[in-house]
């Protein structure tokens, strides 16, 4: 392993950064608190590789990352049992997609744009 010990890492906008790149990362530093992917082109498959990888993750940022699915997110929220705040803005999920997510994990907190919800949908300041 290369990067065992790293916790924190920002790709924003690295445009050039595929699903390939983030599944051998995060196979790679599994001890992963902070991951800032926003601004990228990754799917689904690197939110599973993630949700797999990951489980001390307690903040994703996954702003405009447009090809990214409910269904990622779901696993997401279900093998990252840690984490506390992901930033979806930009995301193309329903709304009513995201009350699951938080009856998963009661402790998440989404950003969508300059909203934010928080347990049982109440906005949070």
């Amino acid at each position: 392993m290369c990067c065992p010990n790293l916790t924190s890492i920002s790709l924003w906008g690295v445009t050039a950064i595929t699903d390939a790149g983030v599944v051998d990362l995060v196979s790679k530093a599994t001890s992963l608190q902070h991951l800032n992917i926003g601004g990228t082109f990754i799917t689904d498959i690197s939110i599973i590789a993630i949700s797999k990888c990951c489980q001390r993750l307690k903040i994703l940022n996954l702003w405009g990352c447009r090809h990214v699915t409910g269904n990622g997110l779901l696993a997401l929220t279900n093998g990252c049992p840690n984490l506390l705040s992901i930033n979806v803005w930009g995301l193309r999920i329903p709304l009513d997609s995201y009350s699951c997510l938080l009856s998963i994990n009661p402790r998440l907190h989404l950003k969508i744009g300059s909203v934010q919800l928080g347990p049982h949908w109440q906005a949070v300041h």
